[in-house]
């Protein structure tokens, strides 16, 4: 049994060694590749380079050519790069933004964005004084309806979407305090838009108070959020205003240009 699991977890490596230098050989070119010229630049059997191309034209990372039999990179691949330029912009931007405000607060600051139905942690700053401590690691998720920043994201969508969200997910609960059920969720979210940030209050984690604000970038679109998670007895008000500032001005150094209304007006932070 190990033995056979052993020749196929090497298989598998093969298939995608050979799948990336499909790929390497296709970003050489820029106009589409005859499958003969891909087999021969890889080396592979034109039968094999067949066979792995069909699947990588399934997910999308490679598309047919307008001439027969020809292939080049697939829009999937676009679509992943934008993705991952697009989290390493915010990442970028907002650093010296989540210091200012781990340094006013020590709590644990960190940076969230969207994918499907859940929010991904993408960066953080660890609260440094003993006690209840965040857990969730850089790269984590955590279902949308439990976070505050999920909240916000939730609050882009209109009520339709929200109830398909929470047909998929049931709403399933991460603490005792999670949102259970729809109408609950719809009017918390009502809220979260009226206010312009979000609260979840041990709805995550029991234990554990967490206040976010968005981040926009040049289009106006939500692409992140900024939150402070700390023990629930530790947790002030007086930090809202400067995470709101904090965030504005990650949205500035993104493009971001709001009306007068949109951005928090605060004292200066230093």
């Amino acid at each position: 049994m190990i033995n056979m699991e052993n020749n196929s977890s090497k298989a598998n490596i093969q298939v995608l060694d050979r799948a990336s230098c499909i790929l390497r050989v296709l970003t050489q070119h820029s106009e589409p590749v005859n499958l003969k010229v891909i087999a021969e630049e890889t080396n592979l059997h034109i039968s094999t380079c067949h066979r792995i191309i069909t699947d990588l034209v399934k997910l999308r990372f490679v598309e047919k050519g307008l001439t027969s039999g020809t292939y080049r990179l697939g829009l999937r691949l676009l679509q992943l790069g934008n993705l991952v330029r697009e989290r390493m912009s915010v990442r970028e931007k907002a650093r010296n933004s989540m210091v200012k405000l781990h340094n006013l607060t020590k709590q644990t600051v960190n940076l969230s964005i969207r994918q499907g139905d859940s929010i991904v942690y993408i960066d953080r700053i660890m609260r440094e004084r003993p006690g209840i401590q965040v857990v969730r690691t850089i790269g984590a998720t955590a279902p949308l309806h439990t976070t505050s920043s999920g909240k916000l994201f939730l609050a882009e969508d209109g009520f339709e979407k929200i109830r398909g969200y929470a047909l998929r997910t049931n709403l399933e609960k991460n603490a005792p305090k999670s949102i259970g059920d729809i109408d609950t969720l719809l009017a918390e979210v009502s809220r979260v838009k009226a206010l312009g940030f979000a609260h979840d209050v041990e709805e995550l984690e029991t234990g554990v108070h967490c206040i976010a604000a968005g981040i926009r970038d040049d289009s106006g679109k939500l692409v992140a959020c900024l939150s402070i998670s700390s023990p629930v007895s530790q947790m002030q008000d007086v930090w809202i205003s400067e995470l709101k500032h904090c965030a504005d001005d990650i949205s500035e150094h993104l493009g971001f240009v709001a009306t007068p209304g949109e951005l928090y007006v605060r004292p200066d932070f230093k």
